[in-house]
């Protein structure tokens, strides 16, 4: 199989320098885009090839870039900046792979940025990068310095007349800066809260200028298009889906990590990479691209891991990385520990929210301790409606209540076992770490 994204990345993790990423053909993207292409065709070429958001939605990413404002024939008529914005906050549970990209091959990532602030004609870019992630920076920035002083960042680059400056910033944390708006708030050094669209970030983002935000994985792709062409890349997938996908597997597996695959393996196959499930035991579920995604089972071995063949089983790909439980795990801890996730996490904007997450893992915390009331798995279906698209101000919820819509579809009976036959006498208490983000 052929290594798109990871074949550079040492088994150290040490990163190449400068020069010997332009002797493993680096750069040669970079140059071909702003030397044969306009920044239009460099658009169109990541459309045709499919490439679809790596950080969870599944977005086609040339799509997203032609909503970006073109201003080549009015150049009287572009705002001050554009901008492009990578997401390498990488919050979601269970997921590692952006860390891997940027440890290992840093200047893969600082070359697609480049090539797509050309092609959406930005002239600076940011790295919104995780806060914990200190050796991903140290690395970045040494990428970014080289990458500066060999020219390819600046003025005038490589004679085109092109400029793009590109920033480090680190975050300050919280999940809900997954989710682009917030993103760009915390950026802005504001709260990070969703912002109401309309406006997108193609027509006001960042400091209110025009905005494309992409995901690491994601744009680590467009070099390999740019230099290779869109019908090969398309290859490289075995279904619809085009390119390659780093999946992740933690929990329990016999070898947790990371590996580049072709989007469609089989997921059965994929577990196999990993060792199959420690000790012997049997697969109880799943969460197939990280804490938000609803569960599979044993019964979805056959499915082909990607967009497609995830979403036809009920559930979504995500970022490709696998919470892993064997049959000795009971789904009430797994589901109390999301929620508990969750629910910390939401950032208290819509009432449903702030409110209901906290209630769902109250819930929980008294089902696993026994304390059970009749009505509680009803109550759960509830928050299940409540909490679902279209229903919160952003996706933070919805996803919440992934795994536990999923639990309750296949777990069911377990669940309802935990309510003890004379639980209408017991009162349902509060635990000291389920209070809401008031």
């Amino acid at each position: 199989m052929e290594k798109v994204l990871t074949k550079n990345i040492r088994d150290n993790r040490e990163p190449m320098t400068i020069g010997e990423y332009e002797q493993a053909g680096g750069w040669e993207a970079y140059k071909k885009a702003l030397q044969e292409m306009k920044p239009t065709d460099v658009s169109a070429l990541v459309k045709e090839a499919g490439l679809r958001g790596r950080g969870g939605a599944g977005f086609p990413t040339g799509v997203k870039w032609s909503f970006m404002p073109r201003f080549e024939e009015n150049p009287e008529k572009r705002p001050a900046h554009v901008y492009l914005v990578v997401n390498a906050d990488e919050m979601e549970p269970g997921t590692f792979k952006d860390r891997l990209l940027m440890e290992g091959d840093p200047h893969q990532l600082i070359e697609a940025m480049a090539i797509a602030s050309y092609a959406i004609g930005a002239d600076i870019a940011y790295v919104f990068l995780r806060g914990e992630y200190t050796e991903s920076q140290r690395k970045l920035q040494r990428a970014i310095d080289e990458a500066m002083e060999a020219g390819y960042l600046g003025s005038d680059i490589l004679g085109t007349g092109f400029e793009l400056k590109m920033y480090l910033h680190m975050s300050a944390g919280r999940y809900i800066c997954g989710e682009e708006s917030a993103l760009l708030s915390a950026l802005e050094g504001r709260r990070a809260v969703p912002r109401h669209k309309p406006p997108f970030p193609a027509a006001s983002g960042l400091f209110g200028q025009p905005t494309t935000v992409n995901n690491v994985e994601t744009i680590c792709n467009v070099p390999h298009i740019v230099k290779n062409g869109a019908e090969w890349y398309k290859g490289l997938g075995l279904h619809k889906d085009g390119g390659t996908k780093i999946f992740g597997a933690s929990g329990h597996v016999a070898r947790p990590g990371l590996v580049e695959l072709p989007l469609g393996t089989k997921l059965s196959d994929l577990l196999d990479h990993f060792g199959g499930i420690r000790g012997g035991r049997k697969l109880k579920a799943l969460l197939p691209g990280g804490g938000s995604t609803p569960l599979l089972t044993d019964e979805h071995l056959n499915t082909p891991m990607d967009y497609e063949g995830v979403g036809a089983v009920g559930s979504r790909l995500g970022t490709g990385t696998m919470v892993v439980m064997d049959d000795q795990t009971p789904i009430v801890g797994v589901l109390k520990n999301l929620e508990h996730f969750y629910a910390q996490e939401s950032c208290g904007w819509c009432t449903p929210c702030r409110d209901g997450l906290p209630w769902v893992e109250r819930i929980l915390t008294n089902l696993e301790a026994g304390h059970g009331k009749p009505g509680d798995i009803e109550l759960l279906d509830l928050h299940v409606k409540l909490l679902g698209p279209g229903k919160t101000f952003c996706a933070h919820a919805p996803g919440a209540m992934g795994p536990l819509e999923s639990g309750l579809k296949y777990f069911r009976d377990e669940l309802a076992a935990l309510i003890p036959p004379d639980a209408e006498t017991l009162e349902l208490t509060q635990p000291a770490n389920a209070a809401s983000n008031n």
